[in-house]
C-alpha cells in the first residue's frame, strides 16, 4: 500500500497525534508542537497501514541489502520495531537505557556480521539513532539503514550523518529552539516533557 504524505499526516491528525503547546523535547530543544506516535500506534488497523507503507518503501529502498533483524531504541521505537519487523517477517529487539546508556536485554543478542534496521518512530536530532548505532557497532553487525515514520530533523543531511539510507514516511518541518532562543510566546506555556528519555 503507497500511501501519499498527505494521507500519512492525515493519519496523525485523525490519530490526534500533532500536539501543540510548550514541549521539551528528548533533545533537549523546545518546540511548540510535537508527535505523538503512540496515539498513531495504538490502533493495530492503523498502526498496520503505516508500517505496510514503509515497509515497500525499505523493500524498494534497500533492494537487495535487506536487514537480517530490526533494532528499536527504547521507549519511543518498541510497537514500531515490532510492526516492521512482523512486515518484514524478520526478528525484531529493542535497547533499553541502562544508567542512561543503550545496552540489550531480557536475553535479546545480536551476531557479527548480521545486517541491521534501526527503527524509529520520530527522527529529530538523531541522538538516540547514534546511540542506538554506537551499540550495535559493538556487536560487529552492518547497519543497513534507518527507518521511521516521521522525519522532522529538517536536516537534508541526516543520511549522511547517520552514513546510511534513511527512510521515513512522512518529513515535517517543526521549529525547534535552544534555551537561550525561545519565542516569547512559548516562554508564557508551561514546558512539558512528553519523551521518553526523562521517564524514570
Amino acid at each position: 500500500m503507497s500511501l501519499k504524505e498527505q494521507e500519512v499526516l492525515q493519519e496523525f491528525i485523525d490519530a490526534k497525534a500533532i500536539l501543540k503547546g510548550h514541549f521539551i523535547l528528548s533533545s533537549g530543544l523546545h518546540s511548540d508542537t510535537y508527535m505523538q506516535c503512540a496515539r498513531v500506534l495504538m490502533d493495530p488497523v492503523r498502526a498496520e497501514k503505516l508500517c505496510q507503507a514503509l515497509e515497500q518503501k525499505i523493500r524498494k529502498q534497500l533492494a537487495n541489502n535487506m536487514p537480517d533483524i530490526v533494532v528499536a531504541p527504547a521507549m519511543g521505537g518498541v510497537i514500531i520495531g515490532y510492526e516492521m519487523a512482523r512486515q518484514l517477517e524478520i526478528p525484531g529487539i529493542f535497547c533499553e537505557r541502562v544508567n542512561g546508556v543503550f545496552e540489550l536485554r531480557r536475553g535479546f543478542e545480536l551476531n557479527k556480521n548480521q545486517k541491521v534496521l534501526i527503527v524509529e518512530d520520530v527522527l529529530t536530532t538523531g541522538k538516540s539513532s547514534l546511540e542506538t548505532f554506537e551499540l550495535v557497532k559493538k556487536f560487529g553487525c552492518e547497519i543497513v539503514g534507518e527507518a521511521c515514520l516521521v522525519d522532522r530533523s529538517q536536516d537534508k543531511n541526516i543520511s549522511q550523518k547517520l552514513g546510511v539510507p534513511l527512510i521515513s514516511l512522512l518529513e515535517i518541518e517543526v521549529k525547534t529552539f535552544g534555551q537561550d532562543n525561545i519565542p516569547q510566546e512559548l516562554k508564557s506555556i508551561e514546558a512539558i516533557k512528553p519523551g521518553s528519555r526523562f521517564l524514570k
